[in-house]
């Protein structure tokens, strides 16, 4: 599967889930003003929240598209710029690393746990799956960019 549809993938998966979250909420506080509340709504929206963050990171490191400030980096050469790009990619690997380390840590234990919400009773397990899995690709991406660093 090429990057551009991985990313389009991931566009669609974690914009749709934007897209839910938004519908939940809104649909929640009609409720609330009609008095006819939407009961687990913050569950389904922490959820899916998840879900739009998580493909909202990986989409972001693949277009290296993350917030930065480009004073220092505008005023440097060529060598230098690579330098700092790498250290950048490396300190983000080290970021994501421990991110990655803790969410696996707790997902072991926690596993035989069954957690679950509690209205809804959403199981935990993909959630948590879902989250290794976006660390670990954003990982990836980041020792891949410390390895060979692009200039935008």
């Amino acid at each position: 599967m090429s990057k551009v549809r991985i990313r389009a993938a991931l566009i669609w998966i974690a914009g749709g889930a934007l897209l839910v979250a938004m519908l939940v909420d809104t649909l929640a506080m009609i409720g609330r003003q009609i008095e006819l509340p939407l009961i687990g709504s913050i569950e389904l929206v922490q959820a899916a929240v998840l879900l739009a963050g998580s493909g909202a990171l990986i989409v972001a490191t693949l277009d290296a598209a993350h917030a930065r400030v480009n004073l220092l980096l505008d005023r440097l050469s060529g060598r230098q710029r690579r330098w700092f790009e790498r250290a950048h990619a490396l300190a983000a690997a080290l970021l994501f690393a421990a991110l990655l380390a803790g969410s696996i840590w707790i997902g072991f234990d926690l596993w035989n746990g069954h957690e679950e919400s509690e209205l809804l009773r959403i199981p935990y397990r993909p959630l948590r799956v879902t989250i290794v899995l976006a660390f670990f690709v954003l990982l990836l991406l980041a020792l891949r960019r410390a390895w060979k660093p692009e200039s935008r």
